[in-house]
C-alpha cells in the first residue's frame, strides 16, 4: 500500500511541478480518527497529505478545508502552505491535501512537559487567543458554502441519532438550554480549534493545523472549546492545560476579538464538553457498525463516561477525588480447573507486551495504537472485575427512582418529571458516572475542573 500511494504521489507533484519528482521517506502519522495524515518527502521537500479513507470520501468537505487554508494563510493566519488539493478521482483514490510539513510538536503532553517548551508556555494562552482573534477577523463569505446551523440544535441532532438516551447528558442539555446566552457574532470558526491540532516551536506557534470542522458561526465557539478540560491533558492551566483564560482574552481582545461575558464563555466549555461526549461517541459508532475496526475508535466509545463527569464537573454537581485503580491489589482469581498463569494474568502479560515492547518500536503509529491497546485490556480487565457489583447498584439506583433504565430516567430528567427530586437524580447519575470511569479511566476522577 505505502510503495503504491508513493508512486500515485509521485506522479501527481510530477503534475503539479512540471517536472520528475522523487518521493521518499512515507509514513502514516499517527492521529486522526477521521482522515488519514502521511507525512513524505518530494525531492528532499518535506510535505504531508492529508486523505480520506477511500471508502469515505467527503470531496465537499475537503475542498472547503483546502478555501480556509488558503483564506487563513492571506489573513496572516501561521497555516501550512497548500501545494495541491484534488477529489481523488484518478490521482491518489479519495480527497486529499498536499501542504508543506511544518517543524514543531503537536503531541500535548510533550507540549506541557518537555523543557524544551517550557520558555513559550507561559506566553502560549496569549499567542493563541491573538491567533484565533484573525482567524475571527475573516469573511465568512470569502470560503464558500462554510455550513452554519444552529450549534445545540445540531448537537442534539447527532445525539439522538444514536437512540442511546444517557441521564448525563439530559442533565448538561438542560442547563445549555436555560442558560444560552445571545450570540456572539458571525464568523469564520475553526470548530477544533485546540491543544493538539497546533504545531508548537520552542519559539512559538508554527500552524494551525485540521480545519476540516471549519464552519460559520459564533466566535466564542472557539474560545470555549479551547478551554475544555479534555484538552488539558491532565494538566491544570484552564486554556490547553499550560495557561489562563484572563491571558487567552488579553491576547484575543489585543488584536481586536471581542471579550465575551464569563457568562457565555463558561456556556461554551460546557457545550464543548458536550459536544466532545457525542463526537466520542460518534466516532465510536464507526468502529460498533463495522465500519472501521480500528482500535482507536473502538476505545473513544470509553471514553464518553470521561466527558459525561466533566459535564457534572464544570456544572458544579460533583467534584474531584482521587481512587485506587481496581487493578491495584486485586484478588487472586481462582483458575480451577484451568492452568495457571490465570485470564488475568495472561492479560497483564499482553498488556505489558503491547506497552513495553510494541509501543517502544520505531513505527509511530504502531507505538500509538499500542498504547491504546494496551489501556482497552485495561478496560476489559476491569470490567470482568467489577461488571456484578456495578449492575446490582444500577440496577438499585433506577429502582429507587422508579425508573425501568437509562433510557427512562433520561426522559423523567427531559421532560422534568423527577425535578422534585433533583437531588437523588444528581447523585444517581453521578455514582453511575463514577462507576463507569472506575473501569474506563480511574485516574479521570481526581483531575481538577479549573
Amino acid at each position: 500500500m505505502t510503495a503504491a500511494l508513493a508512486g500515485r504521489l509521485a506522479a501527481r507533484l510530477e503534475e503539479v511541478y512540471g517536472r520528475p519528482v522523487e518521493v521518499t521517506g512515507l509514513r502514516r502519522l499517527s492521529g486522526g480518527a477521521s482522515r488519514e495524515t502521511w507525512s513524505f518527502d518530494a525531492d528532499r521537500r518535506p510535505l504531508v497529505l492529508r486523505r480520506d479513507p477511500p471508502v469515505a470520501p467527503r470531496p465537499a468537505e475537503m475542498a472547503r478545508e483546502a478555501a480556509a487554508l488558503t483564506v487563513a494563510a492571506r489573513g496572516g493566519v501561521p497555516v501550512p502552505r497548500l501545494i495541491d488539493q484534488g477529489d481523488g478521482a484518478g490521482t491518489l483514490g479519495s480527497p486529499y491535501l498536499i501542504m508543506e510539513r511544518l517543524t514543531g510538536e503537536t503531541i500535548p503532553r510533550r507540549l506541557l512537559r518537555d523543557e524544551r517548551f517550557a520558555p513559550v508556555r507561559p506566553g502560549l494562552a496569549r499567542s493563541l487567543g491573538t491567533i484565533l482573534a484573525k482567524i475571527h477577523a475573516l469573511s465568512p463569505d470569502d470560503v464558500p458554502d462554510l455550513p452554519a446551523g444552529d450549534p445545540l440544535a445540531d448537537l442534539i441532532a447527532m445525539y439522538e441519532g444514536f437512540a442511546e438516551p444517557r441521564p448525563a447528558i439530559e442533565i448538561a442539555l438542560r442547563a445549555l438550554a436555560r442558560n444560552r446566552p445571545p450570540a456572539g457574532g458571525d464568523a469564520i470558526v475553526h470548530g477544533d480549534f485546540r491543544n493538539g491540532n497546533l504545531m508548537v516551536a520552542p519559539d512559538g506557534v508554527r500552524g494551525v493545523l485540521d480545519w476540516e470542522l471549519v464552519h460559520r458561526g459564533d466566535p466564542i465557539e472557539d474560545l470555549g472549546w479551547l478551554c475544555v478540560k479534555a484538552w488539558r491533558f491532565g494538566a491544570a492551566g484552564p486554556v490547553g492545560g499550560f495557561g489562563t483564560r484572563a491571558d487567552l482574552l488579553d491576547g484575543y481582545t489585543a488584536a481586536g476579538g471581542d471579550a465575551p461575558s464569563p457568562e457565555a464563555l463558561h456556556w461554551w466549555e460546557v457545550y464543548g464538553t458536550l459536544r466532545w461526549a457525542v463526537l466520542c461517541r460518534y466516532q465510536a459508532e464507526r468502529y460498533l457498525s463495522g465500519a472501521d475496526p480500528s482500535i482507536e475508535l473502538a476505545a473513544l466509545g470509553r471514553r464518553v463516561c470521561e466527558q459525561e463527569h466533566d459535564l457534572l464537573l464544570i456544572l458544579g454537581l460533583t467534584a474531584p477525588r482521587t481512587v485506587a485503580d481496581p487493578l491495584v491489589d486485586r484478588p487472586a482469581e481462582r483458575a480451577a480447573p484451568h492452568d495457571r498463569p490465570d485470564a488475568s494474568a495472561l492479560i497483564d502479560a499482553v498488556r505489558a507486551f503491547l506497552r513495553d515492547e510494541v509501543a517502544a518500536g520505531e513505527d509511530e503509529r504502531l507505538r500509538f495504537h499500542a498504547r491504546v491497546a494496551a489501556s482497552a485490556l485495561s478496560i476489559a480487565q476491569r470490567e470482568i472485575l467489577l461488571r456484578d457489583d456495578h449492575r446490582a447498584a444500577h440496577r438499585r439506583r433506577l429502582d429507587a427512582l422508579g425508573c425501568r433504565d437509562e433510557a427512562e430516567l433520561a426522559q423523567a430528567i427531559r421532560d422534568g418529571r423527577l425535578d422534585h427530586r433533583f437531588d437523588e437524580v444528581t447523585a444517581a447519575v453521578r455514582d453511575t458516572v463514577t462507576d463507569k470511569l472506575l473501569v474506563a479511566a480511574p485516574h479521570h476522577l481526581g483531575t481538577p475542573g479549573d
